[in-house]
């Protein structure tokens, strides 16, 4: 099957990926109220909160769980991680209905699914009675299975692209079990945070690929190629994003305080002390609880500094593409939406600082993130060449666009 052809689906294939899609985009977006609402410990087990497949209303409710001795009951906070939780259990479930749709015409495709899902089924009992290792090597199996299969097949289709984003979600959710086991690590947290995004890329992929709705263009493979390279700055400048978010590093050029000038300087000084080596240190083994942050002031501003040039670098690249794509009369519409979307989030930058951090602004930031990618992988998903009986209408006409 050639990258454009239209697999056979089942007729509601297409409305289960959009369905995943907007869960997808749900999730990571209550994940980042969890995240800078400094709620992501506040249920010290999984994947129970204190034992409790909801969470505890009272602090006697928790009395003698083991949960109980990692940190106090805060049941402002506790809801939060749990129901991200549920809203991220659920959105497994359909990933997974849309694997089995999706492969059920592949050979040995559902069989890989099913198995999976088993071995990372038995390994949360598993990790319930404290053996996290066997648990983790047993998903870990599980995902190399979906993988294996996945790669196997040469084509890049629904199929492939359906297994890989359930690979994601169990990634996922162990990324989810390490986030509560290893305290908040940074490098699990910023990784918690890229396979969200990941999985939601893929999805408005298979979502678009489902709906077939291209849109004709004989500059595609050149534009496509710009798009990828717009893609790769973006997730680049999210992954600062999600390191500055676990580092605690987002008002470290004294957001808020009006003796500093924080923006565009940083502490009052163009270019102040920093310590990039301490910074950008990925591993700094277990056993450390990084709530609120374990580096120094020197450490956070180098990778605030880093965030901020990372931002300027995107912000160019991608305004610069919306002016290119702008001059096409069929893709004014997308050109616009990346355009205002990239002043939308230097704007809530700027007020991030400024503000110190609003939890409200903070939140939709991440949620402009997420539309960026959606933009930019919709046209990825939906640009096509010509083909050949299109050759000629595609030559006396620059765009020709269809749905």
């Amino acid at each position: 099957m050639s990258l454009s052809a239209r697999p056979v689906l089942h007729r509601n294939f297409h409305r289960l990926a959009w369905f995943a899609l907007i869960m997808t985009a749900s999730t990571i977006m209550f994940g980042s109220f969890v995240r800078l609402s400094d709620a992501g410990l506040s249920c010290p087990d999984w994947p129970t909160c204190y034992g409790r497949v909801t969470w505890p209303q009272h602090a006697e409710e928790v009395i003698g769980h083991e949960a109980a001795k990692i940190r106090p009951l805060e049941t402002h906070k506790a809801w939060r991680e749990q129901v991200h939780r549920f809203l991220a259990g659920a959105l497994g479930i359909e990933i997974l209905t849309l694997a089995l749709l999706a492969t059920r015409r592949r050979r040995w495709g559902s069989t890989a699914v099913i198995t999976a899902c088993v071995l990372v089924a038995t390994g949360i009992p598993l990790y319930m009675m404290g053996m996290h290792v066997p648990a983790s090597i047993i998903a870990l199996i599980g995902e190399a299975i979906l993988l294996i299969a996945a790669l196997r097949w040469t084509n890049i289709d629904l199929a492939r692209a359906a297994l890989l984003t359930l690979a994601v979600v169990i990634f996922q959710a162990l990324l989810g079990m390490w986030t509560v086991t290893w305290l908040l690590k940074p490098i699990v947290v910023m990784g918690h945070l890229l396979g969200g995004m990941l999985m939601f890329g893929l999805l408005v992929w298979m979502a678009w690929r489902a709906t077939h709705m291209p849109i004709t263009l004989a500059e595609a493979p050149k534009l496509k190629w710009l798009i990828r390279a717009g893609v790769a700055v973006l997730v680049a400048q999210i992954a600062l994003g999600g390191w500055v978010s676990a580092n605690y590093a987002a008002l470290a050029c004294g957001g808020g305080s009006a003796s500093l000038d924080n923006f565009p300087r940083c502490v009052s000084q163009w270019w102040p002390p920093h310590d990039f080596k301490e910074g950008f240190t990925l591993w700094r083994g277990i056993g450390v609880d990084y709530e609120g942050g374990v580096l120094d002031g020197a450490s956070r501003i180098a990778i605030q500094m880093a965030h901020r040039v990372m931002a300027i670098v995107v912000a160019v690249y991608l305004l610069w593409l919306s002016v290119r794509l702008f001059r096409l009369p069929s893709m004014r519409g997308w050109a616009s939406a990346l355009g205002l979307l990239v002043v939308l989030q230097i704007t809530l930058g700027i007020l991030n600082v400024k503000l110190a951090v609003p939890l409200e602004v903070a939140v939709a930031h991440s949620g402009g993130a997420v539309a960026l990618l959606f933009v930019l992988v919709t046209l990825l998903a939906r640009l096509r060449a010509p083909d050949a009986e299109g050759g000629k209408a595609s030559a006396a006409s620059p765009a020709v666009q269809a749905g």
